[in-house]
């Protein structure tokens, strides 16, 4: 699968048209007027890894499968080696099911401790900074500023729910100047998760990749990212102060504010190539128009 990714771009992208991820609500304008809008809907997906119920997400409901495989890789459930045997979806039911053909480490230590609710997100999270620390980033990457301008304006021209209906984040999988992989959820983590969940299921290493997101760059952000191994990581929107505390602690890049011809590196510069004039950057022409309050 690595080598179909050589000059590609948009191997998955979001599908606006899919009647099973927006609904039309009706309401009233600024003028009075009567209108309808497609908003995305909402649905809960409650995740077991073997026998074990691991937490009920809401999502839009598409991608199961790589959301799954991807929050239990992310929160450190499921190890990169652990082959998996299957992955049951049960539409009727909202439920996911990832098969491993022995118990995994994490339910292991589950069954040491007394459940209470929430103690399999706490359990993840402690061992989760445990190992971030242990991480080490590609000190080689880079990041050209004529990348960042590109991606810029081949995300946020794409039609997306993002853009047709609003309420959504995107994550988007990057190599150089080509968008890869393209999800969206009502949750960032989601989206991201997706993406993580898509690489180890078509066996796609983190080499030469870098992440931009829709979202705002938070703590839990940066984490999932560092845990993909991931070293450049760019957004449209801001940061949080332990967001890039995490960030310079793990030498992530981190560009936040990318809008037309802005953005700024607060984490990881080192990794910057600044050969792109920004006074010859073509403008964005649907960036005003993916605009949205809710981001």
């Amino acid at each position: 699968m690595a080598s179909d990714l050589a000059g590609a771009e948009f191997v998955v992208a979001p599908d606006p048209d899919d009647p099973a991820l927006t609904q039309t609500v009706e309401g009233i304008d600024h003028t009075g007027a009567t209108v309808s809008t497609r908003v995305p809907v909402e649905r809960p997906l409650t995740l077991f890894l073997n026998g074990q119920e691991i937490v009920t997400m809401m999502t839009i409901g598409d991608r199961p499968d790589c959301l799954a495989v991807g929050y239990l890789l992310n929160q450190g459930m499921l190890r990169r080696d652990d082959p998996i045997e299957r992955i049951d979806v049960d539409t009727d039911l909202d439920v996911v099911v990832v098969r491993t053909p022995s118990r995994t480490d994490f339910e292991a230590r589950l069954r040491r401790k007394t459940l209470t609710s929430g103690c399999a997100q706490g359990t993840a999270f402690g061992d989760l900074l445990e190992r971030f620390e242990q991480v080490r980033l590609d000190q080689t990457a880079e990041l050209r500023t004529s990348w960042l301008y590109t991606l810029a304006r081949k995300i946020n021209t794409r039609p997306s729910l993002y853009l047709t209906a609003g309420a959504i984040h995107g994550c988007v999988l990057c190599e150089q100047d080509r968008p890869l992989v393209y999800m969206e959820d009502v949750g960032r983590h989601n989206a991201i998760d997706k993406i993580a969940g898509w690489m180890r299921l078509q066996g796609v290493g983190p080499g030469g990749k870098l992440f931009y997101t829709t979202g705002r760059l938070t703590s839990e952000m940066v984490i999932k990212c560092v845990q993909m191994q991931i070293p450049i990581l760019i957004s449209r929107s801001g940061f949080t102060a332990w967001g890039v505390q995490l960030a310079r602690q793990a030498g992530l890049t981190l560009v936040g504010r990318a809008k037309g011809k802005r953005f700024l590196c607060v984490s990881g510069a080192f990794r910057l190539r600044f050969d792109a004039d920004p006074r010859e950057v073509v403008p964005e022409g649907a960036e005003r128009r993916g605009a949205r309050a809710d981001d």
